[in-house]
């Protein structure tokens, strides 16, 4: 496949670049950036074919067939809508738009237009993520009661920018690390919160959006599911606990983009130290991406879990705002 890269960005350079040219026969032919200069230094650093700041002659060229969207949040719906009416097929940065609605009508666009429409939420493709979810399923654990998700970090200065700054380029700790943990938890419990409550705090790092949450969640089976997002804490661990009637799920550092951290199942037989496969996450969501291209299954998480990780999102921050027990808004999903 030929791709192009919509948005000369940080993520795509450490992470989905290698991992789209990890697939035999695939390319890079073009980027797009707002800015020709940084596009054209990008894509010589890079080794892509050619550079554009139009995303209309970007996409006619015939040649390409899918596109990666990196831009800030606000810029997802426009593009990818056009990139589908064009008839290439799209792998969008989560959250997939600044609303359900602008993320329904990505979906609803690309089923009428019979392309794949992809959300790059990378931490259903981790080997201990893909682990927890076959302990869970097996019932290693027993019926699941509780989960506690620990997702409050430091965010790079380099990545800082618009994340802190820029609530209408959909800036916040919600859109940017809620979506993750609202999709990871749906992947593993194969059900997504009917209710949230929240409080947001602002000001350590964050300016005019949030830079923490905490969050509780009640899920369609009585499950509770206790988050905590941040962009500030420089010396927290990220993990994931899974409680249930038979044993715990207790993991160190899995919400991440490496393949990294540990896994232990705690049962009456005591403790286990679980191993996983440590492939590369983003090269399994391109492999998945491709398959569904070629008509072999669906990619790892489609338009739709984006849409249903962006509404337990959008009902954490209305949450948040308002003090107050929100349903979660699925648009009919």
């Amino acid at each position: 496949m030929n791709w192009g890269l919509i948005g000369a960005s940080t993520i795509a350079a450490e992470h989905l670049i290698s991992a789209i040219r990890s697939c035999a026969d695939n390319q890079i032919i073009s980027v797009l950036s707002a800015n020709a200069e940084r596009g054209a230094e990008y894509a010589k650093t890079h080794d892509i074919m050619s550079s554009t700041t139009d995303l209309e002659a970007m996409l006619a060229d015939p040649d390409l067939d899918a596109v990666y969207i990196s831009t800030t949040n606000e810029k997802h719906k426009f593009q990818a809508l056009a990139a589908i009416a064009a008839g290439k097929h799209v792998l969008c940065e989560k959250p997939l738009a600044m609303s359900c609605a602008d993320a329904l009508a990505m979906v609803n666009a690309a089923e009428k237009a019979g392309v794949v429409l992809a959300t790059n939420h990378h931490l259903r493709n981790a080997g201990s993520h893909l682990k927890i979810k076959e302990l869970i399923a097996a019932g290693r654990i027993g019926d699941v009661q509780a989960v506690r998700v620990f997702h409050a970090v430091y965010l790079p200065e380099s990545l800082q920018g618009w994340r802190i700054n820029n609530a209408a380029a959909g800036g916040g700790v919600i859109p940017d690390i809620v979506v993750h943990d609202a999709d990871t938890v749906g992947f593993h419990l194969g059900e997504y919160p009917l209710e949230v409550t929240a409080i947001e705090a602002s000001g350590s790092l964050g300016q005019g959006v949030e830079d923490s949450v905490m969050s509780v969640w009640k899920m369609p089976s009585g499950i509770l599911v206790q988050t905590h997002e941040g962009f500030t804490l420089r010396h927290a661990e990220t993990g994931l606990e899974f409680h249930g009637t038979k044993g715990s799920i207790i993991t160190k550092n899995v919400m991440t983009q490496q393949p990294i951290g540990q896994v232990e199942l705690r049962t009456a037989d005591g403790v286990e130290e679980i191993k996983f496969s440590d492939h590369n996450l983003y090269a399994r969501s391109i492999d998945r991406f491709m398959g569904a291209v070629a008509g072999q299954g669906q990619p790892a998480a489609t338009g739709r879990d984006g849409v249903r990780s962006l509404a337990v999102a959008a009902a954490v921050k209305q949450a948040a705002t308002t003090g107050t027990r929100v349903a979660v808004n699925y648009g009919g999903l």
